[in-house]
């Protein structure tokens, strides 16, 4: 039987998890959690919450499952919590500059390497997007139905980025402004900001996302086991990037 002390540790190091979503190697939570009595009932505490813990060598995260959970957050939810997603299509629309710029950095070792030193500006991304919706626009084009399996509004997405302006003239009012590509794709990347997965800078007025090592660790112990993420991934892919892995493959 568990003793009071084990529960005791373990409710500290589970309530910092809903609290911080992170412990790092530092923190002297990092260490009890790994006593077998504690872990195991961390792991008890996050499954009947609809929670679950990815551990890797140097932290641990909390991470909420995708249904069941009590801490699950509907589109209501997520609006109240984050004033910048306004409607669905806003929403629909910021997943697609998420997963963009998850599909940017989550290549090769040297992709990785290249992102985390120098980060993606949101120019950058932008182009990125451009290029993904411009190819689902010919997609769509030659088959009507596209995206319909995978579940999405392709034609809402597509004549609704098509129609953005890039950016404003003035720099001042432009990444508060959701309404243009920039001042999305800036909204887009708060969302990853507050999650603690990536820092923003924004310097010589070049916004820019750099990834942390918790994004990367999220991709590789939560993302890679979900069909629907390699399915996005897929998407991602324009003419230029499937001829390239064609020839890299012939």
């Amino acid at each position: 039987m568990m003793s009071a002390e084990s529960i005791k540790t373990a409710s500290a190091v589970y309530f910092t998890l809903l609290k911080d979503k992170v412990i790092d190697e530092n923190s002297e939570h990092f260490q009890a959690y790994f006593d077998p009595d504690v872990r195991q009932t961390v792991l008890l505490m996050a499954d009947e919450s609809g929670t679950f813990i990815i551990e890797s060598p140097k932290r641990i995260q909390l991470v909420v499952q995708p249904t069941g959970s009590v801490f699950a957050t509907n589109f209501t939810h997520m609006k109240d919590r984050h004033k910048q997603v306004e409607t669905k299509k806003h929403f629909h629309l910021m997943s697609v500059v998420i997963m963009a710029f998850l599909a940017g950095i989550d290549r090769n070792q040297a992709a990785k390497i290249r992102t985390k030193r120098e980060g993606i500006s949101f120019y950058t991304l932008e182009r990125q997007v451009n290029d993904v919706i411009m190819n689902w626009d010919s997609l769509l084009k030659a088959k009507p139905d596209f995206g319909e399996e995978e579940k999405i509004d392709m034609r809402d997405v597509v004549t609704t980025w098509k129609y953005m302006e890039v950016d404003t003239d003035d720099y001042g009012a432009r990444k508060a402004n959701r309404r243009t590509r920039i001042g999305l794709i800036a909204s887009a990347m708060r969302l990853l900001e507050t999650e603690g997965l990536i820092v923003i800078l924004d310097r010589e007025d070049i916004p820019k996302a750099i990834p942390k090592q918790e994004l990367f660790e999220r991709i590789e112990y939560l993302y890679h086991d979900y069909d629907r993420y390699e399915m996005f991934k897929e998407l991602m892919k324009t003419e230029e990037e499937d001829q390239h892995a064609k020839n890299t493959s012939n």
